[in-house]
């Protein structure tokens, strides 16, 4: 039986060689050029929108500054007219030819790009795949010049016609039928449409865009040079409410970056809404991405992303464009720098605002650090010998206990208790904010210009304190008179070995009994009232995974969260005052460490169209 088997599989082993010597006996022959050009089709052209993006693109490329698209034909006719320069009538031929460009009269030229095209495919793979007529007319000649292209085939005769250039593409893939198998429902197709014609709209704010879905217009922009009013256009006045201006040039290395990013607390679900250019032309590229995800990581919410139109000028020899048929994807010359120019031009967009309030800041923080420091107690060194086990309730405590003082009070109730002054005026250093009072203990109601302001106390202050322990050098510590043996385990005491200096960064000193049992010798002053067992297990059970690259975040977060006013605590009209003040001078007020908004305003029209006061 097995020598049977053998011989069937040495049979259709025998029969594999021969199926291959044929095929490679087959002589090789130079496919027609219109076969040429469907293959490279299939590389440009995935789908309407994508005639859609190359026509467009050719459009600007030319000049243009009004450019309309008509979608027909469950998208398989397509129409795009515009009024740039035309094409020469002794080019039209050529123009639709492979490789064929103006864009590139020299090799060099291929490292120093200015438009969005200049592979010379885009034409030549649609005419192979579709049935197109070409209407166009330079200002130099009165009248123009009409083509027809069908299976790669160009004919032309002269016609009268305006200045620009007229592209309408009829019965896409009509010769490729598996490709149209492959096409979703015509709405899906569009969408894809629509989501280009956005994004060059928002690449290009001073072209004027339109686009038809069988003869009604569903997208326009007006051209005016200005991506504010161009965002609105396209999407709604109340995303314009929420975004910051990004702005930053670095003349030394030719790097500028422009456009808007969201508030923090202004957030979708997905990064549809990352509309990122460079040098005005779309790419999907992961340094860019990952700048932006950096800069609001601590900002949103899980699977919380902003609304991002961003576009990063750099010198042409800088970037390499030429990576994909689709141009989509690109490769820097120095990536690093771009990543940290990004990061910072985005991190200083969303804090601007604060800039001209900053003296302010620094005054406020310096006098609180007055305040502490004349508070801070020091305990005599056999009381960093007293501990709690917790294993059999025995205390140890130190001989000379009456000698130790009373602990400060927390400051994170010491910020509601006293007000700070300048010793100029001896008046508060900000305005008083128009506090209402508070809803449910937990929240602030202020009466601003505009409208009804909720803000949630806790993470106010939360976010206050964050800031100021991130940007103080030194962190006042309260020892320790008494402290809970923490049980640990092997992993997490090796982790807090590894990191000892993170934690001493804080304000905490951690001391080791043995191999999984420490101690707290001293904790933040702030978190004076806090149990240490409670703060190093938030700490350690919110690492991600064996990511320790976060641990002081994690450490710097949980400390802003213990210390900070809980929800449900009453507070006095000048305690309210006092957390409102300090969180208005913070660089990021939209949201908490962990991602959670801060404040929500209800504006006076609404709450008057509410109670249809029209008046």
């Amino acid at each position: 039986m097995l020598r049977n088997c053998n011989q069937t599989i040495r049979g259709f082993c025998d029969n594999i060689i021969v199926v291959l010597w044929d095929i490679n006996m087959a002589r090789i022959k130079q496919l027609s050029k219109h076969l040429i050009n469907q293959i490279a089709a299939g590389e440009v052209i995935e789908r309407p929108a994508s005639v859609v993006k190359e026509l467009t693109e050719n459009s600007i490329d030319a000049g243009a500054k009004n450019i309309s698209v008509e979608i027909n034909n469950d998208c398989r006719d397509i129409r795009v007219a515009d009024n740039g320069s035309g094409i020469h009538p002794d080019d039209i031929i050529l123009a639709f030819s492979k490789h064929a460009t103006s864009k590139l009269q020299e090799d060099e030229d291929l490292y120093d790009i200015h438009t969005l095209g200049f592979r010379g495919e885009a034409l030549a793979s649609i005419i192979s795949i579709s049935k197109l007529t070409c209407t166009t007319r330079t200002k130099d000649y009165e009248t123009g010049t009409k083509v027809k292209c069908e299976n790669s085939e160009v004919t032309k005769v002269e016609t009268g016609c305006a200045i620009g250039t007229i592209m309408e593409v009829k019965d896409l893939f009509y010769n490729i039928p598996v490709r149209l198998k492959f096409l979703k429902n015509p709405n899906t197709e569009f969408s894809y449409i629509q989501e280009i014609m956005q994004s060059l709209a928002l690449s290009h704010p001073d072209v004027s865009f339109e686009l038809k879905k069988f003869g009604k217009t569903v997208l326009k922009t007006t051209g005016q040079n200005n991506l504010t009013q161009t965002i609105k256009e396209i999407f709604s006045s109340d995303i314009t409410n929420n975004l910051k201006e990004v702005l930053r040039t670095d003349e030394t290395s030719g790097l500028k970056i422009s456009g808007f990013v969201s508030t923090p607390d202004y957030t979708r679900s997905s990064k549809k809404n990352y509309h990122i250019y460079i040098n005005s032309r779309t790419v999907k590229c992961p340094v860019f991405q990952k700048a932006i995800d950096m800069v609001y990581k601590h900002l949103t919410a899980n699977s919380k992303y902003p609304f991002v139109v961003l576009n990063l000028e750099i010198p042409p020899h800088d970037v390499d464009v030429n990576v994909h048929p689709t141009k989509k994807e690109v490769r820097y010359k120095n990536p690093n720098q771009i990543f940290n120019f990004i990061y910072t031009a985005v991190q200083g967009g969303l804090s601007n605002y604060t800039e001209k309030t900053q003296p302010l800041y620094e005054q406020s923080i310096q006098a609180e650090q007055n305040l502490k420091t004349e508070n801070v107690v020091t305990f005599p060194t056999a009381a960093q010998n007293s501990y709690i086990n917790e294993k059999n309730d025995t205390m140890f405590v130190p001989n000379n206990i009456d000698n130790i003082q009373h602990s400060p009070q927390n400051f994170g109730q010491q910020i509601h208790q006293t007000q700070i002054f300048t010793p100029q005026t001896q008046s508060p250093i900000e305005p008083e904010e128009n506090i209402i009072g508070q809803y449910h203990d937990t929240y602030i109601l202020i009466d601003t210009e505009d409208g009804l302001e909720i803000v949630d106390q806790h993470i106010a202050e939360e976010r206050f304190i964050y800031e100021k322990l991130k940007a103080e050098k030194n962190i006042i510590s309260q020892m320790l008179f008494v402290s809970d043996v923490i049980q640990i385990s092997a992993s997490e005491a090796e982790l807090i070995k590894e990191n000892m200096t993170k934690f001493e960064r804080y304000g905490y000193g951690i001391e080791f009994l043995n191999d999984n049992e420490i101690i707290f010798r001293k904790i933040p002053q702030l978190l004076s009232k806090t149990n240490p067992k409670d703060i190093l297990s938030d700490i350690l059970e919110n690492l991600e995974g064996d990511n320790i690259d976060n641990l002081e975040e994690k450490i710097l977060i949980t400390t802003s969260c213990k210390a900070a006013v809980k929800a449900g605590t009453k507070l006095s009209i000048w305690q309210m005052q006092e957390i409102i003040k300090n969180w208005r001078t913070t660089k990021m007020p939209y949201t908490c460490p962990h991602g959670r908004p801060i404040s929500k305003i209800i504006p006076h029209k609404e709450l008057a169209g509410f109670f249809q006061r029209n008046k």
